[in-house]
């Protein structure tokens, strides 16, 4: 790469990292309590049982359901997403508190809000959630990103994947959600 392409590059890598930073959650002004992500989770389960896609027949068959209710997204080049959430067992009790957190680099732009549902189909798929250094997507069990177009397009023989994702609730302004790279870990709220 030419110098000068390097000296333009800088600049706006540099300009990425403090939209990132500013577009950030502040992890100790952020930090739910128990009730609270209780309180999210259980609006979220609602929306997602009378959601018209797959997310009910996954909530039936799922062996654990991850939620995180607000994923918050933002970055320019350089971004960042923060969220809070909780593990709930096929009966529908919570298991456990997690936070996922990611960084992304490329051409994105712009803030977003959103909420997260992952299905954990196999007991393997909830083993890699499980472990006590967290869970890095896209270095364990598979996880299958459905948008509104595969969602019709899966019948009840065609779920076989360990784990299914849907987004909900998506207000802002960029494209998508990124998974891949990104890390989820147990947390202990404060109750």
């Amino acid at each position: 790469m030419p110098s000068l392409h390097r000296r333009r590059f800088g600049p706006l890598l540099l300009a990425g990292g403090a939209a990132a930073l500013v577009a950030a959650p502040r992890r100790d002004a952020a930090a739910a309590t128990r009730r609270e992500i209780d309180a999210d989770v259980a609006a979220a389960m609602t929306r997602l049982r009378n959601m018209d896609n797959l997310a009910p027949r996954l909530l039936r068959d799922a062996r654990a359901t991850l939620i995180f209710p607000r994923i918050v997204s933002g970055g320019f080049i350089v971004g960042g997403q923060y969220g809070e959430g909780a593990a709930l067992g096929p009966n529908g009790n919570i298991q456990g508190y997690y936070n996922i957190a990611g960084v992304s680099f490329g051409l994105l732009a712009g803030a977003q809000a959103s909420g997260l549902a992952m299905f954990f189909m196999t007991e393997e798929a909830i083993a890699a959630l499980m472990r006590a250094d967290g869970w890095e997507i896209g270095t364990g069990p598979t996880v299958v990103a459905l948008d509104q177009g595969a969602q019709m397009n899966i019948t009840a023989t065609t779920v076989l994947e360990p784990v299914y994702a849907i987004t909900f609730n998506q207000q802002g302004l960029m494209a998508a959600l990124a998974l891949n790279g990104t890390k989820i870990s147990r947390i202990n709220p404060d109750a």
